[in-house]
């Protein structure tokens, strides 16, 4: 996965974007994605959902995570592999979960073997990005973290929804797709939701 200069530079851009909203402004977003998630009933009736923590100006998930808490639907956090590095692993997350910072200083759970919870465990994979656009394709922090692991999953119809969450200041006219990129089947922002998966 060899990124162009092209895509780095509108990451770069985006990054800023989003990393200007103010504490305020990422507080609302916060909330009215809650909002928008809760508006679906193929959220409220999931089983379990995968999630993450906010990070480098990220929509703040933690009252989503909260909701599911208290309406029994579980929640996975992603852990980067110990092993290959360059892919994720989903562990249960709960409030007294045991957590540690990763080679990124982000918090994640401690890797315990039977925390491990597989991909089509899921319903839902909520993901960060840095850039989408209306087609639903969407732009990571370059390193292809969850490209790399959902590859598997791309036509398995076992496989979780796909939602990307982001804020409305990262949506561009047309990504640049690579031939690796996984798209959403629907993006959530604030203000809007994107559905284009048909069954959703």
């Amino acid at each position: 996965m060899t990124d162009s200069p092209g895509r780095g530079k509108l990451r770069q851009e985006l990054r800023k974007a989003r990393n200007r909203l103010t504490s305020e402004e990422q507080r609302i977003a916060s909330s009215m994605l809650a909002e928008q998630l809760k508006s679906l009933s193929w959220f409220t009736g999931a089983r379990r959902i995968g999630a993450y923590l906010a990070n480098d100006g990220e929509p703040d998930l933690s009252e989503v995570i909260a909701y599911c808490q208290s309406s029994d639907i579980a929640v996975s956090l992603p852990v980067l592999h110990p092993i290959t590095h360059k892919h994720l692993l989903f562990l249960d997350y709960h409030a007294n979960t045991p957590m540690r910072l990763n080679r990124f200083n982000i918090a994640e759970p401690h890797l315990a073997a039977q925390s491990i919870r597989l991909m089509d465990e899921h319903d839902i994979m909520l993901m960060p990005l840095v850039g989408f656009d209306a087609a639903g394709n969407r732009l990571g922090m370059g390193g292809g973290f969850y490209d790399r692991t959902l590859a598997h999953y791309r036509e398995n119809p076992r496989r979780p929804r796909l939602a990307g969450i982001a804020h409305s200041c990262q949506q561009v006219d047309e990504l640049p797709v690579a031939p690796w990129d996984v798209p959403c089947d629907i993006i959530i922002t604030p203000d809007k939701i994107w559905q284009f998966d048909k069954s959703a």
